[in-house]
């Protein structure tokens, strides 16, 4: 499997998430400002706020992929021997790419998932080589095979 398809693939997907989180943010914050030409009511003004906190929290959200992006931009998805960074792993039947946090995606005909190297399952693998048999929360797990 080529990982700079499987990375030019988490990119598009990202990029997708970062823009449809940038337009609902503007969608929100345009919804949370006041006319100050007009007399403003009760009701206005408490959806206008529910508005702002929700353009904050969907700020965050934006914060968050453009950090992805990023970080997938500055990862080395070169052959790997052990569970690293930029590793794909084929763990007990699943494919896993050692990047950022996904949602299950199709690339070249399989299905992958984004893990970060904060994830917990991540400290159970990082480091084994194919082969090897890890333990993560009580189970065996077999790492088949990293590329």
């Amino acid at each position: 499997m080529d990982k700079n398809v499987i990375k030019e693939t988490m990119l598009s997907l990202e990029a997708a998430a970062f823009q449809s989180a940038r337009e609902k943010y503007f969608d929100y914050v345009a919804d949370a400002r006041l006319d100050r030409s007009e007399p403003i009511e009760n009701d206005e003004h408490a959806q206008a706020e529910v508005a702002s906190d929700f353009s904050e929290a969907l700020d965050d959200t934006v914060h968050d992929h453009s950090d992805k992006l990023d970080k997938l931009r500055r990862i080395d998805f070169g052959p790997k021997t052990n569970v690293t960074e930029g590793a794909l792993v084929q763990l007990s039947g699943r494919y896993f790419i050692i990047a950022v946090s996904t949602a299950k995606f199709t690339c070249e005909g399989r299905e992958i998932m984004g893990i970060s190297a904060m994830a917990p399952i991540f400290e159970a693998i990082e480091g084994a080589r194919a082969g090897e048999t890890v333990v993560f929360k009580g189970r065996k797990l077999v790492i088949e095979d990293i590329a």
